[in-house]
């Protein structure tokens, strides 16, 4: 099954189902381009044999990085050096997505405060509310990073609504205490996401994969639970995107580990289950996959379409090549 191709609801075709998922690798400029090492991993990954890359933490706006070596697609840089990013890792048919993401409150200092749907004072964290405008005018920045991100080679782009940033705040109970269109029940707290991802389709068209990234638990006291999390699942079912990328965790003090209360083996496996029967578009799930088996199994029973690897690929870029073959290792 890993070998076997995935074709997304945009027509686009996947060759196995296999992904380098997204880290921040932190390997950029600082002035939000690529670097040479940047480009030679990348590289590595393609040539390792997974269906597609992920680069976590691409930044649609250089105001709020989750850390100072992150990409940045608005305003566009260097458009040379991201093609030859984009050239590296797109050999042997591999697919290169970008993670569209802003930090919200866990922005590194840039300039002026760190912005938020709602006020936030945590020990180490302090942000603004973001105003009415600023809302406003998020999903068309998105759908520009997006249109940036096709210009220069990138095959995909997945919108970022995990880990405790910004869209994921706005989803939050904890975080989103708003009382104008974007706060209050889930449906409005889910708004911003829901226009970012109309906002972004409209400007890549209906043949380029657009993927969403959802926490399936904040593991924070107050914030997102598995219910409310099936609940965003079936609403994403009624969007055009992709792909659901599912995961966990929040990067806020008290937050547990993605991994932490979780039996051995990959982590959200069980959340993808439930989320299979709220939706028919195509799940990925990535954490805690350390055997092969484990990630056939994933596939084969229908549980998730796509397996993402993380640690593994630092650790051995060509693992994706070893599973595929016959001959594989675990």
């Amino acid at each position: 099954m890993l070998n076997k191709p995935l074709r997304l609801p945009c027509d686009v075709v996947l060759k196995n189902r296999i992904v380098k998922a997204a880290m921040s690798d932190n390997l950029g400029d600082g002035q939000g381009g690529p670097t040479d090492v940047q480009r030679r991993l990348y590289g590595l990954w393609a040539d390792g044999g997974a269906a597609m890359s992920l680069v976590g933490e691409v930044q649609i706006s250089p105001s709020a990085p989750e850390n100072y070596g992150n990409l940045v697609l608005e305003p566009l840089g260097d458009a040379e050096r991201f093609r030859a990013l984009s050239d590296a890792a797109t050999v042997n048919d591999a697919h290169f997505w970008a993670q569209l993401g802003h930090a919200g409150a866990l922005a590194v200092p840039v300039s002026g405060p760190a912005k938020a749907p709602s006020a936030i004072d945590l020990a180490g964290i302090h942000a603004v509310e973001m105003t009415p405008e600023e809302v406003e005018a998020l999903p068309d920045v998105y759908a520009q990073a997006a249109l940036n991100a096709r210009s220069v080679g990138f095959t995909g782009v997945e919108i970022h609504a995990a880990h405790g940033f910004l869209l994921n705040q706005f989803l939050s109970p904890l975080f989103n205490r708003r009382t104008d269109k974007w706060g209050g029940d889930p449906e409005r707290r889910a708004r911003l996401l829901f226009e970012i991802i109309a906002s972004v389709r409209v400007a890549v068209g209906p043949g380029f994969p657009v993927a969403v990234k959802i926490n399936a638990t904040d593991q924070l006291a107050g914030g997102i639970e598995e219910p409310a999390a099936l609940d965003l699942v079936e609403m994403l079912d009624g969007t055009e995107i992709d792909l659901i990328d599912i995961s966990g965790g929040a990067y806020f003090p008290g937050a547990a580990a993605a991994s932490d209360g979780t039996k051995a083996g990959p982590y959200f496996l069980e959340f993808a289950r439930l989320a299979r029967r709220r939706t028919g578009k195509p799940l990925m799930t990535a954490g805690g996959f350390r055997k092969r088996m484990e990630a056939e199994e994933a596939v084969a029973s229908g549980t998730v379409d796509m397996v993402g690897l993380a640690r593994a690929l630092a650790i051995d870029p060509g693992l994706p090549k070893k599973w595929l073959s016959k001959c594989g290792e675990d």
